[in-house]
């Protein structure tokens, strides 16, 4: 079964199908600094960082302390975890391999 976004436009798919050209590192930073504030790319990264964390089975303190995100932040990426649309947990599985 295909999955269905709840926000798929023509605009989002123009973005991700330009996402999916992206070769190398370098091409992903020049990209996403051109798009992204500095503030937004910082917020994505450490949002992933604490899906890692959480699971690893990190508690909120741990991971409220190594990664300075808000328990809000932890408890909605954990909510993603558990019952959202799978993209950390697809995300995550490849980067342990």
């Amino acid at each position: 079964m295909a999955y269905s976004s709840k926000f798929k436009s023509k605009e989002t798919e123009g973005l991700f199908e330009a996402i999916l050209t992206l070769e190398s590192k370098e091409e992903c930073y020049r990209f996403f600094e051109d798009l992204c504030t500095i503030n937004e790319i910082q917020a994505m990264a450490q949002r992933l960082q604490v899906a890692k964390l959480l699971k690893e089975k990190k508690t909120y303190s741990e991971i409220e302390s190594r990664t300075k995100a808000s328990t809000a932040t932890i408890s909605r990426i954990n909510k993603c975890l558990n019952y959202g649309a799978d993209g950390y947990n697809i995300i995550l599985e490849r980067l342990e391999k």
